[in-house]
Order: C-alpha cells, then sequence, then structure tokens
C-alpha cells in the first residue's frame, strides 16, 4: 500500500495542474472526472474520508461538515479561485467537533490570485462595452427582423468618451479594468473601499471618495470586491436610487455583494439605465428569473476567467499550493488564516 500522501481533486481540472499531481510523484489522488457535472455531496463526504488534502473550486462548500467527514489527516486545502466564500475560514481555524480533545485543524490554504487578473479584466471591459452599447439589443434585432430603415435614436448607447468610472474595491483586478478603459478617453477615475489605497490608486490617478459619492457620480461602475459579511448585498436599494438614470452597473466579482430584487426594481423603472452582470445569486441563475426578463440586463454565467491560458495558469498554482503544503513549505499563495 502506497504511504504517499492522499489527495482528493473535487473536479477535473485543466490539463496543467493534472500534470503536475502525476508527475510529481509525492501524492496518490483521486478526482472527481467530470467537469460538467459538480461532486454530489454525498459522495464527496465520502471520498474526503481520511484525506491529506484537497483541491477543490468554488462550487464545492467547505464548511464544518466537510472538514469533519475528512478527519484529522486534512492539513492542506488548495482551492482554484481567488475568492474564498465557499470556504469556512472561521471553521477552517476551530477545533474539530467530533471528538472534543481534537487539536485545532491547523488545515493550511492556497488560492489562485493574480494569475486570473487580465482574464477577469478583460471580460469586465467586454461586459461593460456590450451592456452600454446594447450589443445583445442590436443583435437580436439584426437576428429577428428588427433592423428597419436607419433611425436617429434606435438603440442609442451611452460612450465612456468624457464619463466617470467609478470602482467598487479598488485591487488589482480594479487596476486593471481601469488601465483597459483609460484609452476610451475616461475623463476621471473614483473609487472607494474599506479605506483609501493611495499606492495602487496612483497608478490609475484614481480619487477615493465615499459610497454615496461613488454612486452619484459613476456614469459606469464597477463592481471588483471580494464577498465578506460587510459587503453582502452593499449594492443595494440605498446605493441605486443615487445612481444616474443613465449610469450602467457591471458586477464581475461575486453575486452576492448585489440585490438582486433592489436591482431588478432599479432596472425595470428607469432609474439606472443598465447592468451587465457575470455572478449572480443562485448560480447558475433560473431561466425564469426576472433578470432574464429585462433588455438591460446582460447575463453571463460566471466566465470572467474563462480563457484557456489563465484557467491553466489557475490549475498549475493550485496543484502547486497543494503540494508545497503537503511538504510543510511555504506555498506560493496562501490565504492567511
Amino acid at each position: 500500500m502506497s504511504t504517499l500522501p492522499r489527495v482528493y481533486v473535487t473536479r477535473q481540472i485543466p490539463p496543467e495542474g493534472l500534470k503536475i499531481l502525476r508527475e510529481s510523484g509525492q501524492v496518490q489522488f483521486e478526482l472527481w472526472d467530470s467537469d460538467d457535472i459538480p461532486v454530489p455531496r454525498k459522495e464527496l463526504l465520502q471520498k474526503v474520508k481520511g484525506v491529506d488534502g484537497l483541491l477543490c473550486v468554488l462550487t464545492e462548500k467547505i464548511d464544518a461538515e466537510l472538514l469533519d467527514a475528512a478527519g484529522p489527516n486534512l492539513k492542506v486545502l488548495s482551492t482554484m479561485s481567488v475568492g474564498f466564500d465557499h470556504l469556512s475560514l472561521e471553521e477552517l481555524k476551530k477545533s474539530c467537533v467530533v471528538i472534543s480533545c481534537c487539536p485545532p485543524r491547523g488545515i493550511r490554504v492556497g488560492y489562485t490570485p493574480e494569475v486570473l487578473t487580465d482574464a477577469v479584466a478583460e471580460l469586465t471591459v467586454a461586459l461593460l462595452l456590450t451592456t452600454s452599447r446594447r450589443l445583445i439589443e442590436a443583435t437580436h434585432e439584426a437576428k429577428t427582423g428588427g433592423w428597419g430603415t436607419w433611425r436617429t435614436l434606435w438603440l442609442c448607447g451611452h460612450e465612456l468618451a468624457n464619463s466617470t468610472v467609478g470602482i467598487l474595491g479598488l485591487g488589482r483586478i480594479g487596476v486593471a479594468i481601469a488601465e483597459r478603459l483609460a484609452p476610451f478617453k475616461v475623463k476621471k477615475f473614483i473609487y472607494t473601499d474599506l479605506e483609501p489605497r493611495p499606492e495602487l490608486a496612483s497608478v490609475i490617478n484614481a480619487e477615493y471618495v465615499s459610497l454615496d459619492e461613488l454612486a452619484k457620480q459613476s456614469d459606469f461602475l464597477a463592481v471588483c470586491c471580494a464577498l465578506t459579511p460587510e459587503t453582502k448585498e452593499i449594492c443595494n436599494k440605498d446605493l441605486f436610487s443615487k445612481m444616474k438614470n443613465t449610469s450602467i452597473f457591471i458586477n464581475t466579482s461575486r453575486g452576492g455583494v448585489v440585490n438582486q430584487e433592489d436591482l431588478y426594481e432599479a432596472l425595470s423603472t428607469g432609474q439606472i439605465a443598465g447592468a451587465g452582470l457575470d455572478v449572480t445569486v443562485p448560480e447558475p441563475l433560473p431561466i425564469n428569473h426576472q433578470l432574464f426578463t429585462l433588455k438591460n440586463c446582460v447575463i453571463l454565467p460566471h466566465i470572467a476567467s474563462a480563457s484557456y491560458s489563465t484557467r491553466n495558469a489557475m490549475s498549475a498554482l493550485a496543484a502547486n499550493n497543494l503540494l508545497c503544503g503537503l511538504r510543510g513549505e511555504a506555498m506560493i499563495k496562501e490565504l492567511k488564516l
């Protein structure tokens, strides 16, 4: 019987990550061999029993139930994501609740920031332009016979030139988005965060403002913040009511930062001009959801990091984080609990 550490991989990850695991010779691993259907929860709880390491994606909820099912051998968790709202950080730090004398779990966590910055920034810009220039509506009209004679105001949208772009949550991705938008002759970048971030802001010459001012001034508002208790549904009726009726709202962070009922109201009443979403609650969003009934709401199926190079880089980083952790070495990107 092999004495190598046991690892379970919860998804058929891209080739680079699997190659690293296979060729390392450092682990014996089993994976859920499907990229279309997540591993059923009941099966996942069985598969993790006694494992030393776990490589997961954002569809798996890593909570007390799963950690207790895994048991005390689990020492390394690597998620192929930059977001970590699917991880119960408090539970990862707690003692085992099944055996009261069990020592603290001591589980180390790796994640994959930075490698997806460019892909997410590109998709955000694409979604912003698609929404503001009403490209989905225009494509539909061209396909279905709505394209008649030239009309002066038909399918008119909103330009980036001379606009104010607001960023909610200024990090690497926010900066990368602004860098890509600057050539469109944006007049001004503004941002809000838990506190001013002068070093990052100086890169894009952005001004720190309050959340209220961000809403009031932004012609385009891009949400780039992490989902935390503080940011949950931070984009709500109060924020939308302060925005211009010509404003475009874009979210490529996490669906939970938006109150979708309030967003629907703002869009359907003309409080704001349009919204582009790559993330929703739940995911996938039911096809009968009211947001799908709106022409001024563009919804994508969470594809911001979906480029071949980025997903391969994410899987490679996740695999290397896992191997480093199992060797007791510093991970390349470790989440400090």
